[in-house]
């Protein structure tokens, strides 16, 4: 993919609900008691141009959606994560987080102008479909997408169960438009999958951080004990969005020991001003009920390898850096995303809220992954012919710097790397996670049995 493109690929949309998944926290209510002092000048300013809009503007515009369109825009200025939900947005994520909402099963970018598949999810009206990661979808039933806001797109893609919509497909490779129609589900994300690989063994993925995910890892090692026991465990993170904080320190407390330090988070404001552990005050939210009391016992030394890669992002990356800076696993793969900062959910009423980044999250060590991500122990591609370019932190408009490495974005922006000589037409790697052709598992399980061998030594 020639590298300009890049720059026009817009947040990945994970499913077809939300944009680059995020380390969510949810706030009650703003603090309203204390007020910043308002700035005279500019809300005057602020007031000719509304005024301005409304006596001049061709078209008479409704008060409240030139409100609306401000308060968006204040917020989406400020960096790409800050946003106004409104009352579909703030129920979209809020039915996302629980990993069931409606739609086709597909993730999906802006690229020139069309929506860009990223990746259909398995099990669903696309995948079966026969959906493919780079098909660019250029029509949505007789509407031409070029030029459509993603958002727009998303919505016109969601829909009531049962019912159709056809989308036209360009893919490389083919002359001529495909042209699929497709009934549309409720879409449930399986966001913790695990299998046996071969006697010893195990693979265990990690797809989204939702509010279940670190109960349902518990679940898939009790399952993975009753199969025999375990010489090493691959913890698959990649393509990984995120999701809630709360998920991701469950899942780390999982494999580290009790109140060992997994995530702190520094802003403005005290509430910002944390240190998050593997204890239950802060992996369990409205559940007495502590689920890591039935956790395997071998989870907390059997050898591991954390699988990830550029399209790992924000709480997964929180999961990494806790294992890899506790020197509790290896971690193998590619540079991850770069997403390190906090959003918070301030509702504004019973409808609507605000998303606002309000601090920046940083690894047991001190550090930062904005802008930069987590680099690997061990350096491996998605396939034999290096990986595919994908869009990082550093490459989106208005992102925060990293303040502790002003270096980091320089370095991290671009993509992934590619084979040599190739940068701009290297093959997209695709491939089904522990699949025949997943190259990363290979070499993590080859990895592991080398780990092996050096503590039978021991």
């Amino acid at each position: 993919m020639p590298s300009s493109k890049l720059k026009q690929l817009g947040l990945v949309m994970t499913g077809v609900f939300a944009g680059v998944m995020i380390s969510l926290n949810f706030s009650a209510n703003a603090d309203k008691s204390v007020l910043a002092p308002l700035p005279v000048e500019e809300l005057r300013a602020f007031a000719d141009v509304f005024n301005a809009i409304k006596q001049g503007y061709v078209e008479p515009v409704d008060d409240k959606k030139l409100v609306t369109h401000a308060i968006s825009g204040m917020l989406s200025g400020l960096d790409p994560h800050s946003a106004y939900l409104d009352a579909e947005a703030f129920k979209d994520l809020q039915v996302g987080t629980q990993g069931e909402f409606g739609g086709l099963g597909i993730e999906v970018g802006l690229e020139d102008g069309f929506v860009k598949v990223v990746s259909p999810i398995e099990d669903t009206p696309a995948f079966r479909a026969g959906v493919k990661a780079g098909d660019l979808i250029v029509k949505l039933d007789d509407t031409p997408v070029k030029g459509m806001n993603l958002n727009d797109a998303v919505k016109r893609m969601r829909g009531k169960p049962k019912t159709d919509i056809t989308l036209t497909i360009m893919r490389k490779g083919e002359a001529r438009p495909i042209v699929l129609t497709l009934t549309r589900e409720v879409i449930k994300v399986q966001s913790v999958k695990s299998k046996v690989i071969e006697p010893g063994y195990a693979w265990l993925r990690v797809a989204q951080f939702q509010e279940n995910t670190a109960r349902s890892v518990v679940q898939h090692l009790e399952k993975l004990e009753k199969e025999g026991q375990l010489s090493g465990l691959v913890l698959d993170l990649r393509n990984d969005p995120g999701g809630l904080l709360h998920g991701a320190v469950g899942v780390a407390a999982a494999f580290l020991p009790t109140n060992t330090l997994v995530v702190s988070t520094d802003g403005r404001t005290e509430d910002a001003k944390r240190e998050y552990r593997a204890s239950p005050e802060d992996y369990l939210r409205g559940s007495r009920d502590d689920f890591l009391r039935s956790l395997p016992k071998w989870a907390l030394d059997v050898p591991m390898v954390v699988l990830v890669n550029a399209g790992s992002a924000s709480a997964s990356e929180i999961v990494a850096g806790a294992l890899q800076d506790h020197k509790r696993a290896v971690v193998m793969g590619t540079q991850t995303f770069g997403k390190g900062s906090v959003q918070t959910i301030l509702p504004l009423n019973n409808t609507t809220a605000i998303k606002l980044t309000t601090a920046r999250y940083y690894t047991p060590s001190g550090r930062s992954i904005q802008a930069k991500g987590i680099e690997p122990d061990i350096i491996v591609e998605e396939s034999t012919n290096g990986s595919a370019k994908r869009l990082r932190e550093a490459d989106l408009d208005r992102h925060l710097g990293n303040d502790r490495d002003p270096e980091a974005e320089r370095k991290a922006a671009g993509g992934a790397q590619t084979s040599p000589g190739d940068e701009d037409d290297a093959p997209v790697a695709i491939f089904e996670p522990a699949g025949k052709d997943d190259y990363q598992l290979g070499q993590a399980v080859n990895l592991l049995k080398g780990l092996q061998i050096v503590q039978n030594k021991k």
